[in-house]
């Protein structure tokens, strides 16, 4: 049986290593060498989890109490000895729960030395911290197994989930691997768009025809139904069902065909039909307490897009065209994006008026022949928005004086450049007081360093930043600024590395001498 320890060693190793290719062969040597029952749970904990994807237990706890015995524990704690008490914690129920899952994690942490905790810590958390991406795990795992690294890349974004991926690949084999298939009540990463210059560009690109669908503002959600069970997930594959009934109850009252897995947007609205913005949206999100409540008062309306799984079977591989069908089939014709089939500018152009008088954001565009890449980015799906803004993250804010004394009010925003991130524009603009000073604290909670004038904080929270136009910049190393920037709204739905990158804002720098004159 493998022991903790192991495990704990390796991660003190991998940390201090500075090398990806160091990393990577302590990470494989350490697979090679497991036994088959082990080697899901420590892929699980290396990814910084308590449960793999696919299990939808949860800890529910803090952190891990600090143990009441100062005696010498036995360094003899086993991987399944971990697995054992993080499922009787997820099992706990009932009255006194709370209670018997710190005392069943408090009996684990006495076992454990001060290393075994530190890491039991991490898992907890969620937090290894040693350098160790998702794409470094999936690299150790092709070379503990011997097997080309794209098989195992495809394969984790197929199944969404890295932990199968071991299983896969180090006890079934390339073939195996190769034939990995979505699950139901599995997310997968959802697939991406790239921004267009126009309809012209996304034309070319898709052979003289497109599939153009309203880019709705709103959520984007992944529904999984097996007929009795639905379960809902956000963009960011966070469990969101609890708080969306009403589309639970779409689900299981209008979508047939099941096991399927499916792709979409819900918008919340006025009492008039009309879309309300984003954080409305959000509001929903988040709660939950009073949900049926808030549902009565904040009706979500479901725009569904793209059919991944339909009656058990994977569609990723299908064409774009076959996948809508399939959708039509499974919804019967309702709650689908609007949609047209367009091989003219001219088409497109009308299409993109609609959509716009209708209240929504742009138009997507759509290679008809095209399959469904999770996490994927391409030319294959573009959106064509007509707002100039750009997402960006916050990576310092400085203190505020006059009337924003007291909160951390002017934002410092960055873009992705390569691994790092490169500054384009600070901002005081477009938040509330209250939200001022909600986002003081979650800054706080993120802050790396503090001159007394500027906190410098991780990379996590992401902003839609509105502009005026993108400058040439001798202030900043990016070279660009946002001029006239200010907050739009909050993306709660997007990571760090969604992002707009450098690249991109250079090219939509480029973009605006369309319709300006070069000085």
């Amino acid at each position: 049986m493998a022991l903790l320890s192991e495990l704990a060693e390796l991660r003190a190793r991998v940390a201090a290593s500075s090398g990806r290719l160091e990393k990577r062969r302590l990470v494989a040597e350490y697979l090679r060498g497991l036994p088959p029952e082990d080697l899901p749970r420590a892929v699980t904990y290396l990814s910084g989890r308590a449960f793999a994807v696919s299990d939808a237990r949860v800890l529910n706890l803090r952190g891990i109490p600090a143990p009441t015995s100062t005696a010498r524990p036995p360094a003899s704690l086993t991987l399944a000895d971990v697995a054992e008490a993080f499922a009787g914690v997820a099992d706990a129920s009932g009255p006194g729960a709370r209670r018997l899952r710190e005392s069943r994690l408090r009996e684990l942490a006495e076992r454990a030395s001060e290393a075994e905790r530190d890491l039991l810590q991490r898992i907890i958390y969620g937090e290894m911290r040693m350098g160790l991406s998702e794409g470094l795990v999936l690299e150790a795992i092709a070379e503990a197994a011997h097997v080309a690294p794209a098989a195992v890349r495809r394969a984790a974004l197929v199944t969404g989930d890295v932990t199968t991926v071991a299983t896969l690949a180090l006890l079934e084999g390339a073939e195996a691997l190769s034939a990995a298939q979505p699950r139901v009540f599995v997310p997968l990463l959802p697939m991406l768009a790239e921004v267009a210059d126009g309809v012209g560009e996304a034309l070319a690109a898709h052979g003289g025809a497109s599939a153009l669908e309203y880019k709705y503002d709103g959520a984007r959600i992944q529904i999984h139904s097996d007929g009795e069970r639905v379960a809902i997930w956000s963009r960011r594959l966070s469990d969101v069902t609890q708080s969306l009934p009403d589309i639970v109850h779409i689900a299981r009252r209008d979508l047939r065909a099941p096991p399927f897995i499916l792709d979409g947007e819900v918008v919340a609205l006025d009492a008039s039909g009309r879309p309300l913005p984003f954080q409305e949206l959000m509001r929903r999100f988040r709660r939950i307490r009073g949900v049926e409540a808030a549902a009565d008062a904040l009706p979500l309306s479901l725009h569904l897009f793209d059919c991944l799984m339909a009656e058990g079977r994977s569609l990723l591989d299908e064409p774009c065209t076959r996948r809508w069908e399939a959708l039509e089939r499974i919804a019967g014709g309702r709650w689908l994006a609007e949609r047209a089939l367009i091989s003219s500018a001219a088409e497109a152009e009308a299409f993109m008026v609609r959509a716009i008088e209708a209240g929504h954001e742009g138009v997507m565009a759509k290679d008809p022949g095209s399959s469904y890449e999770p996490g994927g980015r391409g030319k294959r799906w573009f959106k064509l928005k007509t707002a100039l803004s750009v997402d960006c993250v916050i990576v310092a804010a400085d203190r505020g004086s006059g009337r924003r004394v007291g909160w951390l009010s002017n934002y410092h925003l960055a873009v992705r450049d390569g691994e790092g991130w490169a500054e384009v524009g600070k901002t005081f603009k477009g938040l509330t007081d209250r939200e001022f000073a909600e986002m003081t604290e979650r800054l706080q909670a993120l802050a790396s360093s503090d001159d007394g004038y500027t906190v410098r904080v991780r990379p996590e929270v992401v902003v839609e930043v509105a502009y005026n136009e993108i400058q040439r910049s001798p202030t900043y190393p990016s070279g660009m600024a946002l001029r006239f920037a200010r907050i739009a709204r909050l993306r709660e739905d997007k990571g760090p590395a969604e992002a707009t990158t450098l690249e991109e804002l250079r090219h939509l720098y480029e973009r605006q001498f369309a319709t300006k004159g070069r000085a």
